[in-house]
């Protein structure tokens, strides 16, 4: 597609046209749908970056979309640690975490990282609200590995709260811990959380945004980049231990979203400007897309109505008291 930059008469250019015409298809096709967007990395430390992807995130929602967000911390925590004078130490690419780490992962996750997203996102509109797995049950989990601490697996969703929040038209942000029937806590890698999540609520969609720009065979060789594959193709890879540490409870993540029905799976760069934007509402797509078949989500009208009112409510009383 060639884009003509001169301006109409009017002030808006062709481009922005463009834009705009390319973006209704892939509106129609996401409203109404659930989306998990797992977020960490650079596009969280860095604060203009935060900043444009609770604001992207809101535009998705406004246009109808189901945002569900979660997230890790992973450089909060190794600056907390530090400060508490705690070792940070990984095993095959995860954190070992003592009861001593547990107390400052939990602090900060829920206690700093979360409610600086959800500020964030609520200077937009009063839409976030802020919750990690110990709240209703969401994660439960046992101990993952005995040489990891206190890293958890996901032994049960407990969806509901969830479902209820995005039929109220509220965009949970969860931080990734869990706890178990017994009352204890558990770090957990929130690409997992995310798939476990994106798996449970019947997401139409699960995105994880990483700090390069999808899946490379061989990283960082430009010419391994894996732009789309299917799910099979991806299991195949973990078992063949083809792909880097870092990268493979993602791409175990994607399987088991699209093991469970998930249409699709992506791996984006967060750093680039708009990715959400870009991955979700024009043709072109950024990063890595896994396929899988399942069911389609069904649309309710009524609910773009509900979320445009309470955003109308919110930016009012903003109005009043400013």
């Amino acid at each position: 597609m060639k884009y003509d930059h001169e301006m109409r008469p009017g002030g808006v250019s062709t481009l922005t046209g463009e834009v705009l015409s390319e973006a209704m298809p892939w509106i129609k096709n996401v409203t109404g749908k659930t989306i998990v967007i797992k977020y960490g990395g650079a596009a969280m430390v860095n604060e203009r970056l935060r900043e444009d992807v609770m604001a992207d995130i809101v535009l998705l929602k406004i246009i109808g979309v189901n945002p569900v967000i979660v997230h890790g911390g992973g450089k909060a925590i190794n600056a907390a640690m530090e400060d508490a004078a705690l070792p940070v130490t990984f095993v095959d690419g995860q954190r070992v975490t003592s009861d001593a780490a547990m107390d400052v992962v939990r602090t900060t996750l829920m206690g700093k990282v979360n409610q600086d997203l959800v500020r964030t996102m609520n200077r937009h509109g009063n839409m976030g609200v802020g919750l990690s797995g110990a709240d209703a049950g969401i994660l439960e989990a046992e101990r993952a590995d005995e040489r990891l601490g206190r890293v958890g697996r996901i032994t049960r969703v407990n969806e509901q709260l969830i479902v209820d929040l995005i039929a109220t038209d509220y965009i949970p942000v969860i931080a990734s811990v869990a706890i178990e029937p017994q009352g204890g806590w558990f770090n957990i890698n929130a690409d997992v959380a995310a798939g476990h999540i994106a798996a449970a609520i019947g997401a139409h969609k699960v995105i994880f945004l990483s700090d390069v720009d999808g899946l490379y065979v061989d990283y960082p060789d430009p010419t391994t980049f894996v732009a789309s594959m299917t799910v099979g193709e991806a299991r195949a890879m973990i078992e063949a231990n083809e792909i880097s540490t870092g990268m493979i409870p993602k791409l175990a993540s994607c399987v088991h979203a699209l093991d469970a029905g998930v249409h699709r799976a992506h791996i984006v760069n967060g750093t680039t400007p708009h990715a959400l934007l870009l991955e979700t509402l024009t043709n072109k797509g950024i990063g890595t897309m896994i396929c899988g078949d399942g069911p389609a989500s069904g649309f309710d009208p009524a609910r773009l109505g509900r979320f445009a009112s309470k955003l109308l409510e919110n930016a009012d009383a903003a109005h009043h008291g400013a």
